[in-house]
């Protein structure tokens, strides 16, 4: 079998990438060509992504990536999800808003009010989360002069193609589609003031959405048909999570941890409601079954925070082991506590939550943020199990989050089930897989994918002590 290539575009809450993907032969690898910051940045109507920097920062990665690996024959795109640009006749009117943004606490009240939380999860299956982009859409003023409105991955497959499309794994994250019809609930978005013209054509992972513009084929150096991947990422990383059971759970653990299981039918019950466990969907319309924890945000915060006292950068590896080396029992918090979740000096939010039991050293308090983080995962875990009614033997921890040794031990012991780490690119590797096979260069099925991903990337295993 002819080794094969494509780019992938893997976009993350605090820094994106751009990758070559190549696989046959019993290959399955991944080749970082650029790497660049992402996050959030203060305008004077509130909290934005900088689009302008983060789409050329794309081009010029697919360009290189285009110089180094010419034989390039497709490009994905995947990235967080929630977050979306409106177009009137294919200008952007303003960047993005970030999903951290005050605005949306005023979206939730206004949109309840209309439609109770408990009738929106029968229609759409989401867990309440308050950036959800239904939320968002309610609030946005610009919404009434926009023809379209695209979420981030689509709108940079529009940029590149001129084809404006919602694929269909991030559109299930924004509230306006029926958890088991799989299209756009047109009666709600109406209900709730959305105009259903903004709503484009759905497609799903593997279809091709268009080809790279003229003034792009120049600018990266190839015509290349951008193909719809699992444009959420986690829909992606859980493409190439090697679940090596049908009972094994999976965590995508980076900024957020996503902590579930894969379905193929939906838990509409009161009890998965009150859960507020999610359905979204993944590649071949599988039912992504899980509940959003804060991740790794907790701890990268933190650092920032110390970073910015000290003036000067903290080795993380460093401060990992030290928190490894801590032997006494450290004080928990609840790392899902609304107060944790915008920018800011997290250091004295956590404190705050722990009261006078506050470790007074940072190798010990950086141990009670990754604990308490394990331990949410283990709640997640076994309500997982609960609501699902499958016996879990093992979980798979898959993304950055795969490299914290203290993290996949900490989740092992709380959970009381081994946890088999990695891969670290599982989101990239997912994108790779999904063009792959639309080219017909990999297998049909996702049992098949994961065990390429298995045979090619053997993951780290943390039994429980």
């Amino acid at each position: 079998m002819t080794v094969r290539s494509v780019a992938a575009v893997d976009l993350g809450a605090t820094s994106g990438r751009v990758m070559i993907g190549r696989i046959g032969d019993g290959r399955l690898d991944l080749e970082l060509v650029s790497r660049f910051p992402n996050g959030p940045v203060e305008r004077e109507d509130g909290l934005h992504w900088d689009f302008g920097a983060l789409y050329e920062h794309v081009v010029a990665g697919l360009a290189e990536a285009v110089r180094r690996e010419p034989a390039i024959e497709s490009v994905g795109i995947d990235s967080w999800a929630v977050d979306y640009g409106l177009l009137r006749d294919g200008e952007l009117l303003a960047e993005p808003f970030h999903y951290r943004d005050a605005r949306t606490a005023r979206g939730v009240e206004e949109v309840h009010t209309v439609a109770p939380f408990a009738e929106l999860y029968g229609r759409n299956g989401l867990q309440f989360l308050p950036f959800n982009t239904l939320y968002q859409y309610r609030v946005d003023a610009r919404l009434a002069d926009a023809d379209t409105a695209l979420l981030i991955p689509d709108l940079i497959a529009f940029l590149f193609t001129g084809t404006a499309v919602a694929e269909r794994t991030n559109a299930s994250t924004t509230g306006l589609l029926g958890v088991e019809s799989g299209e756009w609930d047109a009666e709600l978005a109406e209900r709730i003031g959305i105009p259903t013209h903004i709503l484009p054509t759905l497609v799903d992972p593997g279809e091709t959405i268009g080809t790279l513009r003229a003034d792009l084929v120049e600018r990266i150096g190839k015509k290349l048909p951008v193909i719809a991947v699992g444009s959420h990422d986690t829909a992606s990383a859980v493409v190439a999570a090697p679940l090596s059971t049908p009972h094994s759970a999976y965590i995508s653990c980076g900024t957020w941890g996503l902590v579930g299981v894969e379905l193929t039918e939906p838990v509409l019950t009161d009890a998965a409601r009150e859960a507020n466990f999610t359905h979204e969907l993944g590649v071949d319309r599988r039912y992504r079954f899980l509940h959003n924890v804060t991740g790794l945000w907790l701890l990268s915060e933190t650092v920032r925070a110390w970073e910015a006292e000290d003036g000067s950068r903290i080795d993380l590896p460093e401060l990992l082991a030290a928190a490894s080396a801590v032997t006494d029992d450290v004080p928990l918090f609840d790392a899902n506590d609304a107060s944790l979740s915008a920018p800011g000096d997290m250091p004295a939010r956590i404190t705050t939550l722990l009261g006078a039991e506050a470790p007074t050293t940072r190798p010990a308090f950086a141990r009670s943020i990754v604990e308490s983080i394990a331990t949410a995962f283990a709640d997640a875990v076994q309500t997982a199990a609960d609501l699902s009614g499958r016996a879990l033997d093992s979980i798979h921890l898959v993304g950055g989050g795969s490299l914290n040794r203290l993290l996949c031990q900490a989740t092992a012991d709380r959970t009381g089930r081994p946890v088999l780490a990695g891969p670290v690119e599982a989101t990239a590797l997912g994108n790779v897989l999904v063009q792959a096979r639309a080219l017909g260069a990999a297998p049909a099925s996702l049992e098949e994918l994961r065990a390429l991903v298995a045979a090619t990337h053997e993951p780290e295993r943390f039994d429980p002590r």
